[in-house]
């Protein structure tokens, strides 16, 4: 069975209700205080509804319930049998909810070492502990050099850093996207989370990439060839 494609191709267009191209993080009205202040929830699967250790801090940035939702519908049947690897992880959201769904191990990268420590906490009162590994750092330095990773399953590849990377440090982040690109298992899926004002242009193999709006994000899909095995 072929996996389920988002419908639209790369329109590098910005969404006009995106504003100007700032590069910085969401604006205070894309979320609402109760939702930015509460404990994330883990919204499908078999740990719906359960939630996660949260502390508010300005350097974490869990991203909105609706997008994450529309994300794992997007991603339907992609995600069983997957490694989530959960990149600029923050509560480790994204992974956890794709271990929810199914993925049979997650790979979570936090560099704000107190933030990271809590994903070890979650995932301890998720009974999830054996199947979640933390890495403390900058995620960043993979796109230099990528450490071992299991190649056993298909990677699924959550890319969602603070919206300024994508002006301020958009040259190391390609970089980073490009080396996972490469490198991923076939049948592979790599999603990107940037704000409707980003230019897709910039991605690697740009034609090759797939994307839907969800204001105020947009959602970026790369998916590697299958092996024929598995075709």
């Amino acid at each position: 069975m072929s996996p389920r494609r988002p419908n639209s191709r790369v329109d590098s267009r910005a969404d006009p209700r995106a504003g100007s191209r700032t590069g910085g993080p969401r604006p205070a009205a894309a979320e609402g205080p109760e939702e930015a202040a509460s404990p994330p929830r883990i919204s499908g699967g078999e740990l719906c509804g359960r939630r996660l250790l949260f502390v508010p801090d300005p350097r974490t940035r869990p991203m909105k319930e609706r997008v994450r939702e529309t994300l794992f519908q997007l991603l339907g049947t992609d995600v069983p049998g997957t490694l989530a690897i959960d990149l600029f992880a923050g509560t480790g959201m994204l992974g956890f909810e794709a271990l929810s769904r199914g993925s049979v191990g997650a790979v979570m990268v936090e560099r704000h070492f107190p933030t990271a420590d809590r994903i070890k906490k979650s995932a301890a009162a998720l009974d999830l502990a054996d199947r979640v590994t933390v890495r403390s750092g900058d995620t960043l330095l993979w796109g230099r050099r990528l450490p071992d990773l299991p190649i056993s399953a298909p990677w699924l590849v959550f890319v969602s850093p603070p919206w300024s990377f994508f002006a301020e440090k958009q040259a190391e982040l390609m970089t980073l996207i490009d080396t996972l690109r490469l490198a991923a298992p076939p049948g592979s899926t790599l999603v990107v989370e940037a704000d409707t004002s980003f230019d897709p242009a910039f991605l690697p193999q740009p034609e090759a990439w797939e994307s839907r709006p969800v204001p105020p994000a947009v959602l970026l899909f790369h998916h590697t060839a299958e092996s024929p095995a598995d075709a």
